[in-house]
């Protein structure tokens, strides 16, 4: 088994958005959805603790899914993993990703995913999305033109945390597979949806 504190040493300069706290917010969601749903929670655990740790080659264009579980490979077969239960884990981590990769197929897979997920939207996905735009100078809100469409091109551009929550962040609770993760997600997707049009009313002086 792969602990927190050798994880952890593979997230070092990863910025506010994904860095190790992300993972163990991931890592109490998935145990929690684990639990009730029955998956196996140490093939689900590795698969949390390692699913990020390529993202810092995403900078050089390289999909961090893939790179994260390449190296997850390496690792869990240095440890004596055998092959089966290391291909579930890369597979969680391959199909983690909302804008690519395959659709997750396995309940750990779709753990995985769900609890990915559910750490971008409520509070902390707002919080989350302003660090981000704090990493690549964004605007705080701005009129969304039409047919704008996120991609990694944007990043430096107009792209602003109310984009990423039309694009993104609202769609997400319906695109959740656990039973478990739906019902976490619905009032943290309200709290979401208020604050954005909070903001959008007070960025146009309405309230």
């Amino acid at each position: 088994m792969i602990s927190v504190e050798e994880a952890k040493a593979y997230y070092e300069g990863t910025d506010p958005a994904h860095d190790f706290e992300h993972v163990l917010r991931v890592l109490a969601l998935a145990e929690k959805i684990g639990a009730e749903e029955r998956a196996d929670l140490e093939v689900l655990r590795a698969a949390v603790l390692l699913h990020d740790i390529g993202r810092g080659d995403e900078e050089r264009g390289l999909d961090h899914a893939q790179t994260s579980a390449d190296m997850a490979r390496s690792i869990l077969a240095a440890k004596g993993w055998p092959e089966d239960r290391i291909e579930r884990v890369r597979e969680a981590i391959l199909s983690h990703r909302f804008r690519a990769g395959p659709e997750p197929l396995t309940l750990e897979a779709r753990i995985l995913y769900d609890a990915d997920k559910l750490d971008a939207i409520g509070a902390i996905g707002i919080a989350r999305a302003y660090a981000v735009a704090g990493k690549y100078g964004q605007r705080l809100w701005a009129e969304m033109p039409p047919g704008y469409s996120l991609g990694r091109e944007n990043l430096s551009g107009e792209h602003t945390p109310n984009f990423e929550y039309i694009l993104k962040l609202r769609l997400l609770k319906d695109n959740l597979f656990t039973i478990t993760a739906r019902r976490i997600a619905a009032e943290r997707h309200r709290f979401m949806v208020d604050f954005f049009q909070c903001l959008e009313g007070e960025i146009r002086g309405e309230f």
